[in-house]
């Protein structure tokens, strides 16, 4: 039996959890299909999905359609768990992009659509809800074409669209304007094709099916459906398409075993249990497995092993437990203690996928009632960003403080609710502000020699900063010979360097530069004669650590930063008589509009806006358009702050501060009688 993998996507209320269910129901895994509305459905599984009718999680189910089985992630449509769909997306043989035929193509349609085509993830569309009010078929065709890509064709019609009887009809080749679509779509693409097609030669209509599997599956087009998951009109067409045009896995069950964990969650008993999608090989209970990833951006590669103790795979909408899981399958490993999402198993996969969505850029302290439940609190948050490791808990140990990133205030509200139902902890959230980050704006360079006044550490160091390319995170370059000094000592530079640059000259995270190690040197174990080793003598990784921060700091000082604010491109539509009102808003929301088009009584505006002010345009707009405006919006780039920089708080003993960084870290180090 062949296997494919496939993700459903959506903006949010298009409809993808109702297909699911009716593609289940089509297949015989239930026998009655769950409403959203009314909590009941297979892939919202959650208690707080379920209360508020969205998906937050993605979700595995399986069916069978002939010979293939299909394991079928649903996949959340909300922007503010973007995350979640970019973790899906590593594991997926191909795409179900679902769309609704009243509100047609949205922000949220666009972003993944772009991102689908990025990776060359096989697509098919599905234009759903054709049986509710306001549905359209010509303007949703022609808004797919525009907005998400030309290379689409209609795979059949719809009879009377918007109304409950609505009725789907399938193209075939009696169809001659379909067969001439499909010839010329295609022919643009192959050349054999195309040469038929200049001679005039017959094609027959096998062949453009066959051409249309091909060039489906190299994502060059994407056939488009219409249909009702409510209703199911529509449905069988889809099903047929997916089993015809979208490619099975691929991967050689006997290879050597590499995969990729997209999603971890906690049993009853509290143990880890890891999502995986095999690429190569097979995983079998009691194996011991290496896991990790490597390093990249200025984190340190992790690699750990743990032995398997209980395999689960999907079959007919439930899991089963299994002796193993072989590439191709998703299955659910028990076992590995320390895995983490994104972790690659056995070998690791050259092609991975690694933030093809932007980071959140958005950060609220979270504040537990009463104030005694904060050790409690950051355990909780611990365990949650296991399971969205995008969360990223940053604790404050100078304030006892603790804060989360977020994509949006949805997602603020799901942790408060999350950690109440799930950990008993009642927390508020102070005022949502936005990340910034901190980029170099020339090169600096500082050195210190070992116990040489006023370096108290024995430790010899020198550092150089330079701007490095656009988006590359932060590299680290040795100009000393790698065997001048102790691989340790050497370790505990460079992951010194990573953890010293999450908070630069503003307190932002430094990004997109290039530190090199200039200088070393250090003490070999001594001890005095004839006696045990003297740590007073020789140098620590401690030592190098402790250096390491007052060092690479006055470099960037030197070097000097920019502060870099995120930007969001913005649509706006509105009445073309309330643009008067609009434009001094967003001037004073320093928003950069481009030159609106005017069509009729509508107006369209489009151009960037600081992420900082995104949700009080939202809620501005309907006093400034009596209600009738639509504005879309998602994250661009990241622009020079203009004006006042903003400083973020310091959560270390802030090595800027010469004084202040020795008298902590030499009383620390005195208390753990390290004191030379």
């Amino acid at each position: 039996m062949h296997l494919l993998n496939l993700g459903i996507l959506a903006h949010v209320d298009a409809g993808k959890t109702s297909l699911t269910e009716r593609l289940l129901h089509s297949a015989g895994v239930i026998d009655e299909i769950g409403s959203v509305d009314d909590g009941n459905t297979q892939t919202d599984s959650l208690a707080l999905e379920r209360q508020r009718g969205i998906t937050i999680k993605s979700a595995v189910v399986s069916f069978a359609i002939d010979d293939i089985a299909v394991n079928l992630i649903d996949t959340p449509g909300h922007p503010d768990f973007i995350a979640e769909v970019e973790r899906v997306l590593s594991v997926l043989d191909g795409a179900v992009l679902v769309i609704s035929a009243v509100e047609g193509v949205q922000a949220q349609t666009r972003v993944l659509m772009r991102t689908l085509q990025r990776l060359r993830i096989p697509t098919i569309v599905f234009v759903n809800k054709t049986d509710r009010g306001g549905a359209q078929y010509a303007s949703v065709l022609r808004a797919v074409s525009e907005k998400l890509t030309p290379a689409v064709v209609a795979m059949g019609s719809v009879d009377g669209i918007g109304t409950r009887g609505a009725r789907c009809a399938p193209y075939g080749e009696s169809d001659p304007a379909f067969v001439s679509r499909l010839t010329e779509l295609l022919a643009e693409r192959d050349d054999a094709l195309l040469a038929a097609y200049v001679d005039g030669a017959p094609l027959p209509y096998s062949r453009l099916r066959e051409a249309l599997a091909t060039q489906t599956g190299q994502a060059l087009i994407h056939p488009v459906f219409f249909g009702s998951a409510i209703t199911g009109a529509g449905v069988d067409a889809l099903i047929s398409g997916i089993r015809e045009l979208l490619p099975a896995s691929q991967g050689d069950a006997g290879g050597p075993v590499s995969g990729t964990v997209f999603k971890v969650e906690r049993g009853p008993a509290g143990e880890k249990i890891a999502y995986v999608r095999m690429f190569s090989g097979t995983v079998r209970t009691r194996d011991r497995l290496p896991f990790g990833r490597g390093g990249g951006r200025g984190e340190p590669g992790r690699r750990d092993e743990g032995k398997v103790t209980a395999v689960s795979v999907f079959d007919q909408g439930s899991t089963v437990r299994a002796a193993s899981v072989r590439a191709g399958q998703i299955g659910k490993l028990r076992g590995l203690g320390d895995v983490r999402i994104g972790d690659a198993v056995g070998v690791a996969d050259a092609g991975a996928i690694d933030h093809v969505f932007a980071p959140p850029t958005l950060e609220s302290v979270v504040v537990p009632r009463p104030p005694a439940d904060r050790g409690e609190l950051h355990f909780a948050l611990a365990q949650l960003a296991e399971q969205d490791p995008l969360i990223n808990v940053r604790q404050d140990d100078i304030r006892k403080e603790v804060s989360v990133s977020l994509y949006g205030e949805v997602q603020k509200e799901v942790i408060q609710a999350t950690l109440a139902d799930e950990f008993g902890i009642d927390v508020t959230f102070r005022r949502t502000t936005t990340i910034c980050l901190e980029r170099v704006t020339g090169t600096g360079s500082a050195f210190e020699v070992g116990d040489k006044d006023p370096n108290p550490f024995l430790a010899t160091i020198g550092l150089r900063v330079d701007p490095g390319p656009l988006c590359s995170g932060v590299q680290y370059r040795l100009e000393v010979e790698l065997g001048s000094m102790p691989f340790s000592l050497m370790r505990a530079v460079e992951e010194t360097v990573g953890e010293t640059l999450r908070q630069g000259i503003h307190g932002w995270q430094v990004t997109d530069c290039i530190v090199t190690m200039t200088h070393s040197g250090y003490w070999p174990r001594q001890s005095h004669s004839h006696a045990v080793f003297d740590k007073s003598m020789s140098s620590t990784a401690g030592d190098f650590r402790n250096l390491t921060p007052l060092v690479l700091m006055a470099a960037l000082k030197r070097a000097g930063t920019t502060v870099y604010e995120p930007m969001h491109r913005f649509r706006l539509e509105l009445p073309a008589d309330t643009l008067g009102l609009a434009l001094p808003v967003l001037a004073r929301l320093r928003a950069v509009p481009r030159t609106p088009a005017v069509q009729g009584a509508s107006c369209v505006l489009e151009g960037e806006l600081p992420a900082a002010r995104v949700h009080e345009l939202q809620q501005q707009l309907p006093a400034l358009t009596r209600g009738e405006g639509v504005l879309e919006t998602a994250f661009d780039s990241y622009r020079a702050v203009v004006g006042t920089v903003p400083d973020r708080p310091r959560t270390d003993r802030n090595p800027l501060n010469r004084k202040e960084y020795l008298l902590h870290t030499v009383r620390r180090i005195a208390g753990q009688g390290e004191s030379r």
